[in-house]
């Protein structure tokens, strides 16, 4: 396993290396915390002059940013090193015109944790579909991301 790997075993480092990541930090994108178990990460971006579209709300790419990858690094980091995880395909659906700060919650349940071991525990591959909702700050969806997961044991 590479360093960063073993480095973002904490997960404080882990939030402070995505934090200092130039596509995030030019985009305005700040992860606001990660549970140890990495099972919760919350996300949160504030409309600047850099991330505003034509039209003064939120650029869509960077609302789409904000997402990725981060349930593709949760599932790696409770299945361990001995799968493969990749994010297999998007898909993002804007709802209403991003203004503000907006939010995102990932959370996986551990009983989504053991429906993955249990659908490749025989080396078929898995492709679970994690849904996030992009949220303004009266809890309103803004976008909802579905990405689909290619998971894997090695």
């Amino acid at each position: 396993m590479g360093l960063i790997h073993r480095l973002t075993n904490d997960h404080r480092l882990m939030r402070l290396l995505l934090n200092v990541y130039p596509p995030y930090l030019g985009a305005g994108i700040r992860v606001r915390r990660i549970a140890t178990d990495f099972r919760e990460l919350d996300v949160a971006m504030g409309l600047h002059w850099f991330n505003r579209n034509y039209v003064g709300t939120h650029f869509g790419g960077s609302l789409y940013a904000m997402t990725d990858p981060f349930f593709m690094l949760m599932v790696m980091k409770n299945l361990g090193p001995a799968y493969t995880v990749w994010d297999k395909s998007a898909a993002i659906a804007f709802r209403r015109p991003g203004k503000g700060r907006v939010t995102a919650a990932f959370r996986i349940t551990p009983e989504q944790i053991d429906d993955m071991v249990e659908n490749t525990r025989n080396g078929h591959r898995y492709c679970p579909v994690l849904t996030v909702d992009v949220t303004d700050r009266q809890g309103r969806v803004v976008a909802r991301v579905e990405k689909e997961l290619y998971i894997r044991l090695k």
